[in-house]
């Protein structure tokens, strides 16, 4: 096993990040033609999540997302404020895959092995559950796998979603 990818070494998908131009479009559509909901939303920025960086400076980036379902879950992310990962996806390539999301039992961790193996996160965010804890950390592995790998940490109590979709019941 390369030392480089240890953090992610047989760990298998468990999130599907999928960027979008419009998130109510693409929960409309992912909904209909996709049969898939309800979808949990939040917005994820500096007054979610206090810790937010991007390419090793602290970052004010936001987004809006809606995550459906588990093994694997969907992410659908719209990028709401940048610069960001986000905003340059779809510039670059437009809606679509953008990340394949590992979860990990603790991103420091994952983020010491990751850089034992020469990799540091292109963009990051720490303290989006109700304790301060869960985070994320995107690595550029467009080189190796086309898209980004991102490591997660689940909050043991995330926020309640801002919304649900369809309805709302947040």
């Amino acid at each position: 096993m390369s030392a480089a990818l240890s953090a992610i070494a047989g760990r298998p998908p468990g999130q599907i990040g999928i960027v979008v131009y419009d998130l109510e479009a693409a929960l409309e559509r992912y909904s209909r033609l996709w049969g898939l909901s309800p979808w949990r939303c939040w917005t994820y920025g500096p007054e979610t999540v206090p810790d937010l960086g991007l390419r090793g400076e602290r970052a004010g980036y936001e987004i809006d997302i809606a995550l459906w379902g588990q093994h694997p879950q969907i992410e659908l992310i719209e990028p709401v404020r940048g610069p960001s990962i986000y905003h340059e996806w779809l510039e670059e390539h437009g809606e679509g895959l953008h990340h394949i999301g590992i979860y990990v039992p603790d991103l420091g961790a994952g983020l010491d092995q990751m850089a034992r193996g020469g990799h540091e996160p292109v963009q990051w965010g720490r303290g989006y559950g109700k304790h301060g804890d869960g985070g994320f950390a995107y690595f550029d592995m467009r080189a190796l796998f086309g898209i980004y790998v991102e490591l997660i940490e689940i909050p043991t109590v995330r926020m309640p979603p801002r919304r649900v979709y369809p309805g709302d019941a947040g």
